[in-house]
């Protein structure tokens, strides 16, 4: 079996995962009404989706000296079923708080495993594969929005049965082809999670602040931009629209930034995505008029999405076969916790009456000054990770 169609499934199966991941962010006003909980207490709810999708990498990454990487990719689908059913059937803010830990976990697990897995199918272009299957989760974060507009025509909760549904079948296919295909050794010989962590600290710290800060700021402002843009004076439906604006815009940053990442230095290249992203927001804080404002939303939609394969590319392809899943589970542990608390963080300030516009220049200004640093310490030759390949 080739293996193209194996990442196919996985292609699907992120799909799946991401979706499941974004689609809280359109679905907090509903949260809001429907639980009658304030701005906090939904921002926590989505926070604990992003803590839930940081909590088992370590502990995944540790499995993945223990057992093979398709053994997990499953548990992370049976996980991603159960989390889904949960979400759809929860009677009370408490239960629905516990569902989306569950359905966040569930990614954490894949992403973990799936992430050094593709990379090491396709050993000579990752940063393309990386592109192309981060293409297909950016493509759930796009249907997140419309997939919702539907469902409140009836119920919210039909998205997270169809979504239980969906997993389990994409699970099932996973297996069955993997059974069939010629699978890599490159993972073999990380056995050992500690000292495999251990031995390449420096590279997962420079990643995990980055990255993970870059990405809080993301997370604050993505997972509150509805309620942003209806503050700025646009009907709801229009500022609901406009996350599928941003997330639309995701879709060919991921295969242009994953080619971009297989030919440019990693470091540099990062740092001009995450100052395209500061200028990005500051747009967007300042854009009037609805022309001005779809302008903006697109440039933070597409400079962001950059982002992630740059990301994934510069540590998968800087880190050895004997430490990418120990080092790389870390790293990734470390980034989604510093991004978990970001909606956390945005919708205390605004409960506690900071306005939009404050919180997101201010969130903007720290990470053009953390831009700033690693350009000098890159300058100076302390910053890890190996360039592109030529």
């Amino acid at each position: 079996m080739s293996r193209t169609r194996l990442f196919g499934s996985l292609c699907g199966l992120v799909f799946l995962v991401n979706f499941a991941r974004v689609v809280f962010a359109p679905l907090v006003g509903e949260f809001i009404d429907e639980f009658t909980i304030r701005e906090g207490t939904a921002g926590l709810i989505v926070t604990l989706a992003w803590l839930g999708s940081a909590s088992p990498r370590i502990p995944t990454g540790w499995a993945l000296t223990r057992v093979s990487r398709v053994s997990v990719v499953l548990v992370s689908g049976v996980t991603l079923t159960v989390g889904a059913l949960g979400v759809a059937l929860a009677p009370d803010v408490t239960t629905l708080m516990i569902a989306a830990f569950l359905v966040g976990s569930a990614s954490g697990v894949y992403f973990v495993a799936a992430n050094p897995f593709v990379s090491e199918l396709f050993p000579d272009r990752v940063g393309r594969v990386m592109g192309v299957h981060g293409m297909a989760s950016q493509l759930a974060a796009v249907a997140a929005a419309p997939v919702v507009t539907v469902t409140l025509w009836y119920d919210w909760r039909y998205a997270f049965y169809g979504l239980a549904l969906a997993a389990a079948a994409t699970t099932v296919a996973f297996v069955l082809l993997a059974r069939r295909t010629d699978l890599p050794a490159a993972g073999e010989s990380d056995t050992e999670f500690l000292a495999g962590a251990r031995s390449e600290w420096k590279l997962i710290t420079a990643g995990v602040v980055l990255l993970g800060l870059t990405s809080f700021v993301w997370q604050g402002l993505f997972n509150f931009y509805e309620l942003y843009m209806i503050d700025k004076g646009l009907a709801p439906a229009t500022a609901r629209n406009l996350l599928t604006v941003i997330f639309a815009a995701g879709v060919p940053a991921f295969l242009v930034s994953g080619d971009l990442a297989d030919r440019l230095p990693h470091v540099p290249y990062i740092l001009g995505i995450v100052t395209a992203f500061v200028a990005s927001i500051v747009l967007a804080v300042y854009a009037t008029g609805i022309v001005g404002i779809v302008a903006a939303s697109l440039l933070v939609g597409f400079t962001i999405h950059m982002l992630f394969p740059a990301g994934d590319t510069y540590l998968l392809d800087s880190l050895p076969d004997a430490t990418r899943a120990s080092a790389y589970a870390v790293f990734s542990a470390g980034m989604m916790t510093t991004q978990a608390a970001g909606s956390w963080v945005v919708g205390e300030a605004i409960e506690a009456g900071v306005a939009y516009d404050t919180v997101f220049l201010a969130l903007a200004g720290g990470l053009g000054g953390l831009v700033a640093v690693y350009a000098l310490l890159n300058a100076i030759g302390r910053v890890p990770g190996g360039a592109a390949h030529p």
